[in-house]
């Protein structure tokens, strides 16, 4: 995809979930279900894929478990169907992580694959100063187009200054950036960073899954010398959008309609509300989101769409009551779950 249509396309605003990893119980590549997981959301309307994110585990890059390039072909494969099964092809966006040399080797893998764009963990370049996360930037997006990408430091992000950001938007194949700083000053600082630049390509994806629908309804209107410049987000890259996909794609529509209308309706706002609390429990907020991908893989469990929440690393599992508080949420909000959905076309995901 050349990168105008990609701009296009991420401008409009996409559900893309982050894509998980399906595993066994005994902790063993789950290659049937992993198919199944790509199948659903495509299916369920997302408008792209995340994979070899921080949802689909970090982890699969370890020599010794060897699943960083098995995963991504074999989603390759399936949004080869989908696209062809389908009107408007999926976005595919890759993880890059790593030191310089490693991200380059995970850029070229990606643009080999067919991925239109890279989404950039800085996580691994904790200690470097602005110019040396510039230029490490810089080299990436010679090879791929760049979505940016504010990880929270609980998970492993590190902090990103206004002066960064504002640098960072210079980079002329960066197409996107993901907030997820779950942190309402940072959020602000990539947004103004953007308004201060003058671009006018650059989407703005929201990771906040704390704050999924009021940062899609919110506008941020700056002042400058001589102009107003106002911004959206227009769409999520978010691992809580991996549950309950089809639901996403219904409020973000619902969120697209609240901000052609100028205004948000009440109903939204308590949406908000409760999509923050299904949140809190996928993510193990009360535990410092030490159980977040196993929470995530527990509902798709529940639903037939994984056989195990095992992450690949056995200590990372559900933390104590965190079973209790996604039965709470369910039971509590019938409305944003897509359970009948999934029942209605499981098999035929999971065929052969």
């Amino acid at each position: 995809m050349e990168i105008e249509r990609l701009r296009q396309a991420l401008a409009a605003g996409l559900v893309i979930p982050a894509h998980p990893l399906a595993l066994d119980a005994n902790g063993r590549f789950d290659e049937r279900h992993q198919r199944a997981l790509t199948r659903y959301y495509a299916a369920a309307g997302a408008g792209g894929l995340a994979i070899g994110v921080h949802t689909t585990q970090f982890a699969i890059r370890d020599p010794q478990v060897g699943l960083f390039e098995p995963v991504l072909s074999l989603a390759r494969e399936e949004m080869d169907q989908a696209d062809r099964a389908g009107l408007t092809p999926l976005i595919r966006i890759g993880g890059i992580c790593g030191a310089t040399p490693q991200a380059l080797r995970e850029a070229t893998l990606l643009a080999d694959l067919g991925y239109h764009a890279g989404l950039l963990s800085l996580a691994a370049l904790a200690d470097a100063a602005d110019d040396q996360l510039i230029d490490h930037c810089r080299h990436v997006a010679e090879t791929l187009p760049l979505v940016g990408f504010y990880l929270q430091s609980s998970v492993g992000g590190r902090p990103l200054s206004y002066r960064f950001w504002r640098r960072f938007v210079e980079i002329p194949h960066v197409v996107a950036i993901k907030m997820a700083p779950f942190n309402r000053y940072q959020t602000l600082d990539v947004v103004r960073a953007l308004a201060d630049s003058g671009r006018h390509d650059i989407a703005l994806y929201t990771g906040n899954d704390d704050n999924i629908v009021g940062d899609l309804v919110s506008p941020y209107r700056f002042q400058g010398s001589s102009s107003t410049t106002q911004m959206r987000i227009v769409g999520g890259l978010l691992g809580h959008w991996a549950v309950w996909t089809s639901r996403a794609v219904e409020l973000l529509a619902d969120c697209h309609c609240a901000v052609e209308a100028g205004h948000a309706p009440i109903a939204l706002l308590r949406t908000a509300n409760e999509v923050t609390d299904a949140n809190a429990a996928f993510f193990d907020a009360a535990n410092g989101f030490a159980g977040c991908i196993a929470g995530i893989n527990e509902v798709l469990r529940r639903q037939g769409l994984l056989v195990s929440s095992r992450c690949l690393d056995p200590h990372e599992t559900l933390s104590r009551g965190q079973a209790e508080e996604i039965d709470r949420v369910t039971a509590a909000y019938p409305h944003l779950n897509d359970d009948e959905f999934v029942a209605a076309h499981r098999d035929g995901w999971l065929r052969e």
